[in-house]
C-alpha cells in the first residue's frame, strides 16, 4: 500500500464524557479518491490538508467508537468488510494494521459483551462488520440499531448507491429480526441519542451523547474526517449534497456553543477533536487537548 502512514501511534483512546466512558477505536485504514471525498473543491486545496497517492487516493481510517454507560457497552460502527477478494482490497488499499476485536480485547470485552450496535449508516466501511464471514451476527446478544430511512435504502439500491451496500453485513441482522429500526432522534439511553442527519444518504444517522454537562458528538459521514469541517467541504459520495450543507449548517454553530467532543468515523490521525472558528468564517475542527 502507497498511502502515507498513519501519525497515531496508540490506536484504542479514551476520553470521560460525563459518566460515560468512551473509546475510539479502529479496524485499519484504506484509501478513497481525492476527488470523490472532496466533491467539487479543487484538489490545490484540498491536497493540502489530505494528501494523495499516485492514484490520487487519500488515506482514510476506520473508527468505530465504544461507550460504556450505565452498565451498557454501545459499539458505534462495526468496522470494515472482511470478506473482499484481492481485488477489491487492491482498489481501497485496505490495510488491516489494528482490528476492531483487538481494540475491544483491549479495554476486556468480546463481541459477546456488546449490548447495543449503533450503524449510523449500512455502507461497507461502517457496518462491515456486523456479521461475520460465516454470515452470523458478529454480536450475537446486541440490538442493532438504524434508521428505517437506511433499511429501505439499503434493500431497495439503484444504480447510484448499489455499490455501498453488501446485503451480507445486513440481510443476516434482518432475517434474524436484530435490527431495531427507529424513525428519526430518539434516546436509546438516558444522554444517548441517535439523530438523523441525511445528505450522504437519506437514512444516515449521527450519535450525540450528552453527560455530566458534557457533550460528544459521533458524526458519521456528514464529516467524515477533520478535513471536512468547512461548509463546502462536502463529498462527492453525497447522494443529496445540499441537503448535507443544511445540516452542516445547522448543526455546527450548535456544537461548537455546547464545547462538543467530535468524533469523526474516517479521520486517519485525530481521535477526538473540537470545532472553531474558521478564518473566513464557518469552522474547522482541531484535535482537542
Amino acid at each position: 500500500m502507497s498511502l502515507p502512514s498513519s501519525a497515531r501511534s496508540t490506536w484504542t483512546q479514551h476520553r470521560r464524557v460525563g459518566e460515560a466512558d468512551v473509546y475510539s477505536l479502529t479496524d485499519g485504514q484504506f484509501g478513497l479518491d481525492g476527488g470523490a471525498m472532496f466533491g467539487n473543491v479543487p484538489k490545490v486545496l484540498w491536497e493540502r490538508r489530505a494528501p494523495a497517492d499516485h492514484l490520487n487516493r487519500i488515506r482514510l481510517r476506520i473508527n468505530p467508537l465504544l461507550i460504556r454507560l450505565g452498565g451498557r457497552n454501545i459499539l458505534v460502527e462495526t468496522g470494515f468488510w472482511d470478506g473482499g477478494d484481492e481485488k477489491f482490497e487492491t482498489i481501497y488499499a485496505l490495510d488491516r494494521d489494528e482490528t476492531l476485536f483487538r481494540g475491544l480485547e483491549e479495554v476486556g470485552l468480546t463481541p459477546d459483551d456488546i449490548h447495543t450496535v449503533i450503524n449510523t449508516h449500512l455502507h461497507f466501511d461502517h457496518a462491515g462488520r456486523n456479521t461475520t464471514l460465516l454470515g452470523d451476527p458478529t454480536f450475537p446478544n446486541a440490538r442493532y440499531v438504524v434508521q428505517a430511512a437506511e433499511l429501505q435504502e439499503a434493500t431497495h439500491t439503484h444504480e447510484r448507491n448499489r455499490a455501498s451496500y453488501i446485503p451480507e453485513t445486513f440481510q443476516p441482522i434482518l432475517d434474524a429480526g436484530l435490527f431495531d429500526a427507529v424513525d428519526g432522534e430518539q434516546e436509546l439511553l438516558p444522554g444517548l441519542s441517535v439523530l438523523p442527519v441525511p445528505g450522504h444518504n437519506l437514512g444516515q444517522q449521527a450519535v450525540v451523547l450528552r453527560s455530566g454537562g458534557q457533550t460528544l458528538v459521533y458524526t458519521a459521514d456528514m464529516l467524515p474526517t477533520l478535513a471536512h469541517a468547512p461548509y463546502p467541504y462536502i463529498t462527492g459520495y453525497d447522494l443529496y449534497p445540499v441537503t448535507t450543507l443544511e445540516h452542516k449548517r445547522k448543526y455546527l454553530p450548535q456544537w461548537y456553543e455546547a464545547g462538543a467532543l467530535i468524533c469523526t468515523p474516517h479521520d486517519p490521525d485525530v481521535a477526538f477533536a473540537k470545532l472553531v472558528e474558521g478564518k473566513k468564517g464557518g469552522f474547522e475542527l482541531v484535535a482537542a487537548e
